[in-house]
């Protein structure tokens, strides 16, 4: 019961994912990202471990297509798993078990890639990876709220979402971006609010940690 995507900045490389859900904090179970490794989705009926699975894998030079192919082979019970992975220099994977929960699909290009189950409509992550690519030279957060709008017009799952959340990784360890809505009639939009709001200071957060005496 959720869509997502998983990116690539081309500029600059930073790495995020973006996902919205019927279910309550679904960003804390299901999308992950690291630094020069990638970002991942892990859903459907969600296994939080095999986030962490594609991105040691791809840390180690790995790439998404291979990562995915290795996870995929090894993991009992994937037919339930619904994945979708990118790697640090824009290779793309998506694998959607058999026993995925409802309509399910998944869609990858260069740079992104984008799944989804329980959908309203077969074509919603074909619409997420679309409003992705065509804004290139925008932001990644941009592109990234851009992508979940679009899968929410495209009709989204078949419940009412109620839980959205957004990660950025760039050149340091942590997350400089990581916002969640756990539970609101209208989290899309909720997420997007916030990432208004957070854009213009994620900057000097990471100057404060890295740099203390000049700011």
């Amino acid at each position: 019961m959720t869509f997502s995507l998983a990116g690539r900045c081309e500029r600059t490389g930073a790495l995020g994912a973006v996902i919205a859900s019927a279910s309550m904090a679904v960003a804390a179970r299901c999308v992950a990202v690291r630094a020069d490794a990638g970002a991942v989705c892990s859903q459907s009926t969600t296994d939080p471990r095999l986030r962490e699975a594609l991105l040691d894998a791809m840390a180690g030079g790995v790439t998404a297509g291979d990562a995915m192919a290795a996870v995929v082979g090894r993991t009992g019970d994937i037919a339930y798993r619904q994945l979708a992975a990118v790697d640090r220099a824009g290779g793309s994977a998506t694998y959607s078990g058999g026993l995925a929960l409802g309509e399910a699909a998944g869609v990858h290009a260069a740079g992104a890639a984008a799944a989804g189950n329980l959908l309203a409509d077969r074509d919603v992550p074909a619409a997420m990876l679309a409003a992705f690519c065509d804004r290139a030279g925008e932001s990644l957060g941009d592109r990234l709220i851009a992508a979940l709008q679009a899968g929410l017009a495209a009709g989204g799952e078949i419940s009412p979402v109620r839980s959205a959340g957004m990660v950025i990784a760039e050149s340091v360890p942590w997350p400089v971006t990581d916002l969640r809505v756990d539970w609101h009639d209208d989290p899309v939009g909720q997420l997007a609010a916030l990432w208004r709001i957070w854009e213009p200071q994620a900057e000097s957060y990471l100057r404060r940690a890295l740099h203390p005496a000049q700011t």
